[in-house]
C-alpha cells in the first residue's frame, strides 16, 4: 500500500510532523492567524480559485461537482500549479494543502488535490 503523499489540512488545525511541507494554498490570508502560529513552508496563492468561481461555489455540496469541474479548468489555464505542486512532490515526501475553509470535505484543496492525482503523476 502506498503512503499518501499529498494530503489536505485545516490550516487552523495543529501542525504535526506529518504534514511535511505545509503549503497554503489559499489566496487571502486566513483571518485570525498569525504568520508565525500558521505554521507553512510556502504560500501557493496562484493554486487557489478566482474569487468569482469561489463566491459562486460558497463550500455549497451540490455545486460541488461543477465547481471541480471549473476549478478543472482555472487550473488548466494555469500549468504552472500543477508543475509547481510536481516539483515539490518530487523533493518531499509529504506535500499538505492548507486551507482556511470551515467544510473539511467540500472545499478547493481537496479538488486540487484530486486534480493533481487525475493530471499526470507525481513521484512516488
Amino acid at each position: 500500500m502506498t503512503a499518501v503523499r499529498l494530503r489536505t489540512k485545516r490550516i487552523y488545525a495543529l501542525p504535526e510532523a506529518e504534514d511535511g511541507l505545509r503549503v497554503l494554498v489559499d489566496r487571502l490570508w486566513p483571518r485570525g492567524l498569525s504568520r508565525l502560529s500558521a505554521h507553512i513552508d510556502l504560500w501557493l496563492r496562484i493554486a487557489a480559485p478566482s474569487p468569482s468561481l469561489r463566491q459562486w461555489f460558497g463550500h455549497d455540496p451540490a455545486r460541488w461537482e461543477e465547481f471541480r469541474r471549473r476549478y478543472a479548468d482555472e487550473l488548466d489555464q494555469r500549468p504552472e500549479v500543477l508543475q509547481s505542486l510536481r516539483e515539490l512532490l518530487s523533493t518531499h515526501p509529504v506535500v499538505t494543502l492548507l486551507y482556511a475553509a470551515r467544510d473539511e470535505q467540500f472545499n478547493h484543496a481537496n479538488a486540487l488535490n484530486l486534480y493533481v492525482q487525475t493530471h499526470g503523476s507525481y513521484p512516488h
